[in-house]
C-alpha cells in the first residue's frame, strides 16, 4: 500500500489543481484550466484583480518542483513587477507543509535542491541574453512589455520546447500581446476573463470603478477590451480597412 503522504504528493504532482489547493488557493474554473493546460503557448487577457498572476505563479512553482532542473523566467515591464510575481511564487512555496530545500534564496531568484531555478527579470535585453534551455516563461503585464524584448526571449524556448504564458490587461491595439491575440493563429490558446466573470469582484465595486475611471479605461482594465489609444492619428480599424487583397503589389 502506498503511504498516504506519498499518495497525496503523487496526486499533487499529476494535478496542478490539487497542488494549488495544497498551498491554500481554490482556483476558479478558468484558473483550473490554466493550471492543467499542457500546451506551449497561452494568452491570458484578464481583468485587473482576477487572479492571473497568482495562478501562473502557482503553475510555475509546480513545474519547478515536479520537473527537476527546470528554468522558469518571470518577466515584466519592470523589475519591481517581476519581483511582485516572484513574491507570489514565494508565498505559495511558504504555504507548503513539506517544502523542498533551497540552494539559493534571494529577492530575485530561488534554486531548489532538484536543480530547478526560478528567476525574476525586468524587460531588459541585457539581462536575458545569457539564459538558454528555458522551461517556462511567465510574462506579466505583457501588453506593456517591449516588442524587442519579446523577440529576444522567444528563441530561449527552442531547446527545451518550453512554454510561454503571457498575461495582461489590454493596453491599446498595439504590441505583441495584441498582435498574438488577434493574429497569432492556432498556436495560441486564448482565455479572456472580464471582471464580470470574477466572483471576487462585486457588481457594486465595478460600478464604482466605471464611474471613477471613465468608459475607456474601465473597458480596458476590467472588461478586457483592446480600446484605441487616444493619441492615435489613424486607428487600427482604419489601417486594416486600407488593405485590399485584390490590389496587385507594385513590386514582385
Amino acid at each position: 500500500m502506498i503511504h498516504k503522504d506519498l499518495q497525496r504528493d503523487l496526486q499533487r504532482a499529476l494535478d496542478p489543481v490539487e497542488f494549488s489547493r495544497y498551498v491554500g488557493i481554490e482556483p476558479d474554473e478558468w484558473q483550473a484550466d490554466v493550471l492543467r493546460y499542457e500546451g506551449k503557448r497561452l494568452l491570458l487577457n484578464c481583468s485587473r484583480q482576477s487572479g492571473k498572476s497568482t495562478t501562473t505563479a502557482t503553475k510555475g512553482l509546480h513545474t519547478a518542483i515536479y520537473r527537476p532542473k527546470s528554468l522558469i523566467l518571470l518577466v515584466s515591464p519592470s523589475l519591481r513587477q517581476s519581483q511582485e510575481l516572484f513574491r507570489k511564487v514565494k508565498d505559495a512555496y511558504e504555504a507548503m507543509d513539506a517544502r523542498p530545500g533551497l540552494l539559493e534564496d534571494n529577492k530575485l531568484s530561488m534554486v531548489l535542491t532538484n536543480g530547478s531555478r526560478i528567476v525574476s527579470l525586468p524587460s531588459d535585453q541585457s539581462t536575458v541574453r545569457g539564459f538558454s534551455g528555458v522551461t517556462m516563461i511567465l510574462e506579466d503585464e505583457a501588453a506593456q512589455v517591449k516588442d524587442d524584448f519579446y523577440r529576444a526571449i522567444m528563441p530561449m524556448l527552442i531547446i527545451n520546447n518550453g512554454a510561454f504564458i503571457a498575461m495582461s490587461t489590454p493596453y491599446g491595439k498595439r504590441g505583441h500581446f495584441f498582435s498574438e491575440w488577434m493574429n497569432g493563429g492556432d498556436d495560441w490558446k486564448r482565455i479572456e476573463i472580464p471582471a464580470t466573470k470574477c466572483p471576487r469582484i462585486s457588481p457594486d465595486e465595478l460600478e464604482k470603478q466605471r464611474r471613477s475611471l471613465g468608459s475607456m479605461f474601465y473597458r480596458q482594465e476590467f472588461m478586457c477590451e483592446f480600446v484605441e489609444t487616444i493619441d492615435t492619428v489613424f486607428n487600427y480599424d482604419m489601417v486594416q480597412e486600407a488593405f485590399d487583397d485584390g490590389v496587385k503589389p507594385l513590386f514582385g
